[in-house]
């Protein structure tokens, strides 16, 4: 038996990491940077779904297209996470750059607690999807199982595109590199002339981005209701603490290993799906207490 959910379980998990990836990159990155573990990221990830189904409704009666709806959930995302991800950089985290890491989660804390009332607002307490996305993409017949287009190509083509391309700008571009010398030294990065302002700037952003497009993979299959963005960003934060605050590639390999258990569980012990990704974490954390990939640093007394 276990056999033969294997194949379905493997594609659902690899469809739920990926989703859960893009989230915990752009957390991760943000961190990584600038130093602030960013709780209002889970509201990015609602806004991006919200803001996504709410599009996809309003044009998919005016086309029969299967990739304007589909092209439609990425011109959303970087609207919507340039817009979220530029005013709380500039109105609330550039201001706070200098308070303590403890202020700064509270604040973002806080952020979370207000979009998320936002939310509420615009869209009410009715569930949202995009189910026409996937239905319009079609299936795809695999070993003699149906999978959806959707979900066995778009969603992971989508994940790594995202992931070799950050990987490409953060090591090839002159402005990732930037972002990368304020990674590993901010005081030495300023005094040789690199803008910290504008890199973090362009870092929230970027991570807001990857947080909103989340949100927006994941509108046509899954029905958003309030309190989404908190249930993900806590998810994001298991992917994070496993792999190890700052760590992309990381974040890539803890998100497959949740998503993949997590799906396996949905269909051996589904009492312990909500249960798996803290796990994972707690039995990380136990034997590598600052996460599968962070490497050891020798501190000076």
């Amino acid at each position: 038996m276990f056999l033969n959910i294997l194949p379905l379980a493997l594609v659902d998990g690899v469809a739920y990491a990926c989703l859960l990836f893009l989230v915990s990159m752009g957390l991760t990155l943000i961190f990584g940077v600038m130093g602030i573990l960013n709780v209002a990221h889970g509201a990015f990830y609602a806004f991006g779904g919200y803001a996504a189904a709410s599009f996809i409704m309003m044009i998919a009666p005016s086309t029969e297209s299967a990739w304007i709806p589909l092209l439609s959930l990425f011109v959303v995302a970087v609207v919507v996470g340039t817009v979220l991800g530029g005013l709380m950089e500039v109105l609330l985290i550039r201001r706070a750059q200098g308070y303590d890491p403890i202020l700064k989660l509270l604040l973002t804390f806080g952020a979370l607690l207000m979009l998320e009332d936002i939310q509420r607002m615009i869209w009410g307490a009715q569930p949202y999807s995009a189910s026409e996305v996937v239905n319009r993409l079609g299936n795809i017949e695999l070993g003699g199982i149906t999978y959806t287009t959707y979900q066995l190509v778009v969603v992971p083509v989508t994940a790594i595109v995202a992931y070799v391309g950050l990987e490409y700008f953060l090591r090839h571009t002159n402005l990732g590199k930037q972002i990368v010398a304020i990674t590993h030294h901010r005081e030495v990065a300023i005094s040789q002339g690199i803008n910290a302002s504008k890199i973090g700037l362009i870092t929230f952003i970027v991570g807001a981005i990857l947080g909103v497009l989340g949100g927006a993979l994941a509108a046509p299959t899954t029905s958003l209701v309030p309190g989404a963005g908190a249930d993900m960003i806590v998810l994001s934060f298991a992917v994070v603490a496993t792999a190890g605050l700052g760590q992309i590639t990381g974040a890539l390999v803890a998100a497959l290993l949740i998503g993949i258990i997590r799906s396996i569980s949905v269909y051996m012990a589904p009492e312990f799906e909500v249960a798996v990704p803290y796990i994972i974490m707690g039995l990380v954390l136990l034997v590598r207490p600052h996460g599968l990939f962070t490497v050891a640093q020798a501190r000076t007394i």
